[in-house]
């Protein structure tokens, strides 16, 4: 329900997005007849007995775009990501590093855009009970570690943000209290990518040059950071992806710098190579 509510809150397409997204679905023959530019971000859910070349492209004869093109200027949901045969998911490192798909055959070579935001959902275990105050969890350390094992370290480094979604309690699923509309998340979500636009890119594709500028840290901030990349063995991936983050934190904050506290929470939405792979 998140994911698909995610869509909601995305600023609209761009007349040039949309013109990106109609041509890769006018050229995949998916297009519907009579149709003219796709003004909605595309929302791409494929099952987890994909095919590789249903997710990155390819097939018999002229290569078609997949699901990672399909999705482009959208978003694309992977649900029970561990169930994705490995050696699929594995193939999703070029476009989520690249926002390209490179298909190469023995008479062309065909390169699709595929920048897309990912969204994967998993169980804590194979049962869905690991961690729950009331559920008892049947899964023995083994299992859970050979379950999640099947998500590789450099794909992960690859995913900005990880987040434990526990139950919603039955009071709080029943409420009846406001709760905040998609178009005010919305708002608030076009003034962050209207601040990062004023920069000339958005943070998520910040080039690594100017990461240390634009994400500058005080002495706390420092501090901050360095602890948390020695407690949790962070790659040099992972440390410029949470400077990113961070970044983002402090633009939807209106803060003009990055402040210790956009850091530390930055760094709690790694909770996969917090608790699960240290």
């Amino acid at each position: 329900m998140l994911a698909k509510r995610l869509a909601g809150v995305l600023p609209p397409s761009t007349f040039a997005e949309a013109i990106e997204t109609t041509k890769v679905h006018s050229i995949a023959g998916i297009l519907p007849p009579g149709a003219g530019l796709l003004r909605e971000r595309p929302f791409r859910a494929p099952h987890h007995s994909i095919s590789d070349a249903g997710l990155i492209g390819g097939g018999q004869g002229t290569p078609r775009p997949g699901e990672v093109s399909l999705a482009h200027n959208g978003i694309l949901f992977l649900d029970e990501f561990p169930e994705f045969p490995r050696n699929v998911l594995e193939l999703l490192r070029q476009p989520l590093e690249d926002f390209t798909v490179t298909i190469a055959r023995s008479n062309m070579t065909l390169s699709f855009p595929s920048s897309f935001m990912l969204i994967a959902a998993m169980n804590p275990c194979p049962c869905g009970f690991f961690g729950d105050a009331t559920r008892e969890c049947r899964c023995t350390p083994g299992i859970i570690q050979r379950y999640l094992s099947k998500i590789s370290g450099p794909l992960l480094d690859r995913i900005d943000i990880h987040i434990e979604v526990p139950a919603v309690p039955y009071k709080e699923l029943r409420s009846n209290g406001v709760c905040e509309s998609s178009a005010d998340i919305r708002g608030r979500v076009e003034q962050a990518r209207a601040v990062q636009q004023a920069r000339g890119f958005m943070n998520a594709r910040m080039p690594v040059s100017l990461i240390r500028k634009q994400c500058a840290l005080d002495d706390a901030g420092e501090r901050t950071l360095e602890m948390a990349v020695r407690k949790m063995g962070l790659s040099a991936r992972a440390h410029d992806r949470i400077l990113k983050v961070a970044r983002t934190i402090a633009d939807l904050d209106h803060s003009e710098n990055v402040s210790a506290k956009h850091l530390a929470e930055a760094v709690q939405y790694r909770s996969l190579d917090r608790n699960y792979w240290t």
